[in-house]
């Protein structure tokens, strides 16, 4: 677990983000799916980190009950999705609510192994902002009420946040008009 790798636990009193008040009311989307971003031979990605954490958050304010991380083996071992239910139960979720698919390489692949372990077709997709829109374009092309929610920007940095933000867009364009995906 991360907890024994790095000797500390992940203490969301201090996770720099919250529901706050202006939080949309949720009916029946109850499960969490965290979409895969790298595992570093270090550790996490710090886009990692940060979905999970969010997911974390989503979990212990009640706006989730259940999470499905999503992610297969990459670079480096252990796969996406086994690193992040290592991060929730550091967290604090409790494992039973921890569900991992761990096959999926792209983000149609992402949603589309994770509806056999779905108990609704309501969810909260958490992965980053400029990520969201064709994350729910995706998860709406196979057949779910999707809603996206992001992890704070604090911490990440600029130029890859431009970066992956214009690599966004003729993603977009190319699901959009089924070039790629699902």
């Amino acid at each position: 677990m991360i907890g024994e790798k790095t000797n500390k636990r992940f203490d969301l009193r201090h996770v720099p983000f919250s529901l706050g008040s202006n939080w949309p009311t949720f009916v029946h989307m109850k499960t969490g799916l965290i979409l895969g971003a790298a595992v570093w031979a270090t550790g996490p990605s710090p886009t990692l980190l940060r979905r999970t954490l969010r997911a974390a958050q989503l979990f212990h304010d009640g706006a989730v009950t259940d999470l499905i991380c999503c992610g297969g083996l990459g670079k480096h071992p252990p796969s996406e999705a086994a690193m992040m239910r290592d991060i929730l139960i550091d967290a604090g979720v409790p494992s039973h609510t921890i569900t991992i698919e761990d096959r999926s390489t792209t983000t149609a692949e992402n949603i589309a192994f994770a509806l056999p372990l779905l108990e609704t077709r309501h969810v909260v997709i958490v992965t980053d902002w400029h990520h969201g829109p064709r994350a729910r374009l995706v998860a709406r092309r196979l057949g779910l009420t999707a809603q996206s929610v992001a992890p704070s920007l604090r911490g990440a940095k600029p130029l890859a946040q431009i970066k992956a933000t214009l690599r966004e867009i003729p993603d977009y364009i190319a699901y959009a008009l089924r070039l790629r995906g699902s």
